[in-house]
């Protein structure tokens, strides 16, 4: 759990997708302009920033600390004074939140350039630590309001200015049951320089200098994930096993990091009083246990209807009983693939998102001219692809690794979406534009699904359609199927590691159980899958974080569904969902559309979405 600025150290929206590619030119891709940032880690407006910072936040405490209290209840000034007091000191902590979010921004953002240079992992460590020592002298803010009884603070709310801010009054509270004293908050805080954000750091410094031998060639884990979705199945089977070997050559490294960090995390819920282990997720993402648990149930109960049906349909595409682990996603055979230029994806995405919305278009075509997004891939760059929100006196940045290949163009389409969302978001300013996971995802899927069928509408015959179709089946099982068993698989591993620590054997055993449930008999899960659950990132940077994935995507396919059945007015009522950023629940976000996530009938409607698809895809058998 984490008050006020120190939600800045977990900023960055990870998406990391595995992105395909062949042989394409990167060398017309483009890189961040950091322009709006800074000009480099040595540019003398970085320390300006931190002395202005220290400067406001030291002003801050003398004003506040300890001193709320009797500012909100004392009988010395009227209800209206307390409230423009009030304002004034939460627009002050925004202001702060902004300053010093634009820093630890561009220190990340530098640093999933090139994870592997010793400059950036070194000026992203300072950065942290400054930062951390700075927010710790904030935290008493959002600890002291919590104290101070509801009725001080709730008439004030309803008083213009202060009443822009009541979202984020309601939100706080939700902590309250779970905060602690502020000498216990100041620890936790500082010590997560050296505990969770220390692991995290060496994990993705581990994974950026791993390399993975193909056919004598080291590769890094970026490149070796591409080969496993080649069009060659020689070359799939290579990759696969250079990418078990040095996972299992590294298997007590990744275990260790993931056995401190379900402690710490134990230990963290154990203070603060969160009973299951997915708790404290639940309360950042907004949502209620129960509604999880729904998902998590009708998800497994749809595995046969989907998965299990789909994979034994390509199966028999492949005219094998059953498919190796690699030729999972592997393309369809006999369907050619050619490569996407760069240019040709930026028009796809472009022309998809305008024939939904000129003003979604016109956004994005931003990310595109104005050096907002990262596509190149490189050796020491962060894999995968995200999507970084910055802070609202900024813009966001998108990374990917661009290849070509048509997953590549849906990937982009996915961050786009996002940064589309965050920066409509900003205009609830820095304490309420980040959006809980759970709805973090649905501009992205969106805009993937809107990617999708303009694609399709395009395809030139049976072949080609089938081939898309089964690709996007194969992107919505990853994104449901797969992340709901992800979710398992840490509910295994953090259940079990109150038990004691864990070993390679029995990580390696909870994730071949929770994949063979989820991808049924017709995937072979061969020899050296059982370490595939160690480059997961999300494990380590978020646990639980990967049901939001699935979330977003049945709540995107409601939408969507929403969408096809009433057009007229959708655009208007979708965009006013993007612009609440984290102000509504999402019970009140999708109140518009006459969706509720807490019945049952609201996931079939996404699932039954996916079976709809798999049931085309039959239907096109013997054409």
């Amino acid at each position: 759990m984490k008050f006020g600025m120190q939600k800045l150290l977990n900023m960055a929206k990870f998406d990391v997708k595995n992105t395909t590619g062949g042989t394409f030119d990167a060398s017309e891709l483009p890189e961040w302009d950091f322009s709006g940032l800074y000009s480099g880690m040595d540019d003398a407006k970085v320390e300006q920033d931190f002395k202005q910072a220290e400067q406001d936040i030291t002003q801050f405490e003398n004003s506040y600390k300890g001193q709320l209290a009797q500012l909100l209840t004392g009988d010395n000034s009227s209800v209206e004074q307390k409230a423009e007091s009030l304002c004034d000191a939460v627009k002050q902590y925004e202001a702060m939140s902004d300053l010093l979010g634009g820093i630890i921004s561009y220190a990340y953002l530098i640093y999933a350039q090139l994870a592997t240079d010793p400059a950036r992992i070194k000026f992203l460590g300072d950065v942290q630590e400054r930062l951390t020592d700075l927010s710790t002298q904030t935290l008493f803010f959002e600890l002291e309001l919590n104290r101070i009884d509801e009725a001080h603070i709730d008439p004030l709310l309803n008083i213009a200015g202060l009443e822009f801010y009541a979202p984020w009054f309601k939100d706080i509270r939700r902590e309250k049951p779970f905060q602690l004293s502020d000498d216990l908050e100041q620890l936790f805080a500082e010590k997560s320089v050296t505990g969770g954000q220390a692991w995290n750091r060496l994990f993705d410094e581990t994974m950026a200098g791993l390399r993975f031998e193909v056919d004598g060639n080291e590769l890094a884990v970026e490149a070796v994930l591409n080969m496993v979705t080649s069009p060659d199945g020689i070359m799939r089977e290579k990759a696969a096993h250079a990418l078990s070997k040095t996972l299992k050559n590294n298997g007590r490294f990744f275990t260790h990091v993931t056995n401190v960090l379900a402690k710490d995390k134990a230990i963290s819920d154990k203070w603060r009083g969160f009973e299951d282990v997915a708790q404290s997720r639940h309360l950042a993402n907004r949502v209620e246990p129960e509604v999880v648990n729904a998902l998590e149930a009708s998800v497994k109960k749809a595995y046969p209807k989907l998965s299990h049906r789909y994979y034994a349909l390509k199966a028999k595409w492949f005219g094998v009983e059953q498919l190796n682990q690699w030729d999972r996603n592997a393309p369809l055979p006999n369907v050619d693939s050619a490569d996407t230029s760069w240019e040709d994806a930026r028009d796809i995405i472009l022309k998809a998102y305008r024939d939904f919305s000129p003003e979604m278009a016109d956004i994005t075509q931003k990310f595109f001219d104005e050096g907002w997004i990262d596509a190149r891939s490189r050796d020491g760059k962060a894999p995968g692809a995200f999507a970084h929100p910055t802070v609202p006196s900024r813009h966001p940045y998108v990374m990917i690794n661009y290849l070509g290949r048509p997953r590549d163009v849906m990937t982009l389409a996915h961050e786009l979406g996002h940064g589309v969302h965050q920066y409509l978001a900003n205009e609830q300013g820095a304490l309420m534009a980040p959006t809980p996971l759970t709805l973090a995802e649905t501009a992205s899927v969106f805009g993937e699904m809107l990617t999708f069928r303009s694609m399709l509408d395009k395809a030139e015959n049976i072949a080609q359609r089938r081939a898309m179709l089964a690709s996007k089946v194969e992107d919505m099982l990853n994104t449901v199927v797969r992340q709901i068993s992800f979710y398992s698989f840490e509910r295994k591993v953090h259940i079990a590691r109150k038990d004691g620590e864990l070993t390679v054997e029995q990580l390696g055993k909870f994730w071949l159980e929770v994949s063979k449930e989820s991808l049924g008999p017709s995937i072979k899960l061969n020899e050296g899958y059982e370490h595939y659950w160690s480059y997961i990132p999300h494990f380590i940077h978020s646990a639980f974080y990967v049901y939001a994935y699935a979330f977003g995507d049945c709540l995107v396919n409601s939408l969507y569904a929403c969408y096809k059945a009433e057009p007229e007015g959708f655009a208007d009522k979708y965009f006013d969902l993007l612009k609440a950023g984290g102000s509504k629940h999402h019970s009140e976000m999708l109140a518009p559309f006459g969706l509720d996530a807490s019945e049952e009938s609201f996931w079939d409607m996404g699932l039954n979405a996916i079976a709809d698809l798999i049931d085309e895809l039959e239907a096109l058998e013997g054409k």
